[in-house]
């Protein structure tokens, strides 16, 4: 029997890649809304109550709104907004972070999606607090790439368009009040008693971004060395189908180079440590809407099913 799925907000970035990625599926049956009552609460309530799965690709009011007209209690929500991470009652999305993630996505009915920069943060700073290495008052920052496609479709036009003005063809800080909305999972997820301080940069690319951390060894709980440091993440990560930790001679460290768009249409996500004994900087690559979204939230219902993990992804 197929799997029916709803998608609630299927004209955004993230829920058209969903639904493109469920094309080549012959185990999922997906609901259809009128195009003219998409918006509808009514139809929408009634779409989501007949499906098996939901997913919410929608502004934080409109998943809040959609959870609410849930009535059948057999339905899985799986919530790519804002709206739902820290929130209590609700599986975090990440299941390479621990067994007890992954349990809880398997037996969950509620389950939130990390966000893209969110999702290179803690791959990065979740295991070294974990491990003891991090202390959890450490003044932690950090800076990222991202190509332009995170940023929803008015974004995408602005920057598609052919007259557009010249500061699209630079990368752009920008968050610069500190308010960023991943900043309360960032915090939250990882243990980290302070806010980090984040400084994300949008680039003229289309998909793809690194997120880096740097870090004063002498700070630590134990000091290490890259090379240790390196080790300790391939540990952590062993064995898991989507997170890749570089080798100490990979060839893209090497050049002396990280590129935003290096990892554009992969679902995986690829680990970095550089520097030197005395200062280090971790950095993840991936796809912003890979595992940074669609990618991630299809990962998740692959493991409420039970079936491959991987199963419709690139890896």
């Amino acid at each position: 029997m197929k799997t029916k799925v709803f998608i609630d907000g299927s004209e955004g970035t993230t829920g058209l890649r969903i639904n493109e990625r469920f094309q080549k599926r012959d185990d999922i049956e997906l609901l259809k809304i009128n195009p003219e009552l998409r918006k509808d609460p009514e139809e929408r309530k009634k779409m989501i109550n007949a499906s098996d799965i939901t997913f919410l690709c929608l502004p934080d009011v409109a998943s809040k709104e959609s959870v609410s007209l849930v009535e059948n209690d057999d339905v899985v929500i799986i919530d790519a907004s804002t709206a739902h991470r820290t929130e209590d009652g609700w599986a975090y999305g990440f299941p390479e972070l621990s067994e007890g993630h992954k349990d809880a996505i398997k037996n969950g009915k509620r389950i939130a999606v990390p966000g893209c920069y969110a999702t290179g943060f803690i791959s990065l700073v979740y295991p070294l607090i974990a491990g003891g290495i991090l202390p959890k008052d450490y003044p932690v920052s950090s800076f990222a790439l991202s190509g332009y496609s995170g940023a929803g479709k008015k974004t995408i036009a602005a920057y598609e368009s052919e007259d557009r003005p010249k500061q699209l063809s630079a990368g752009r800080e920008y968050a610069l009040t500190q308010q960023h909305k991943h900043l309360k999972e960032m915090k939250a997820i990882t243990g980290l008693e302070r806010t980090p301080l984040f400084s994300p940069i949008i680039d003229d690319y289309y998909s793809g971004m690194v997120v880096s951390v740097p870090l004063f060894t002498d700070m630590l709980e134990k000091k290490v060395t890259p090379e240790e440091l390196l080790k300790f993440y391939a540990d952590y990560y062993k064995g898991q189908q989507f997170i890749e930790v570089s080798a100490a001679d990979d060839e893209i460290a090497a050049s002396g180079f990280l590129a935003g768009n290096e990892k554009s249409g992969w679902d995986g996500l690829k680990i970095y440590v550089t520097g030197n004994e005395e200062r280090i900087v971790v950095s993840s690559q991936f796809d912003n809407l890979g595992k940074g979204a669609s990618g991630a939230a299809i990962q998740c219902m692959n493991i409420v099913l039970g079936c491959d993990a991987a199963k419709g992804l690139d890896l």
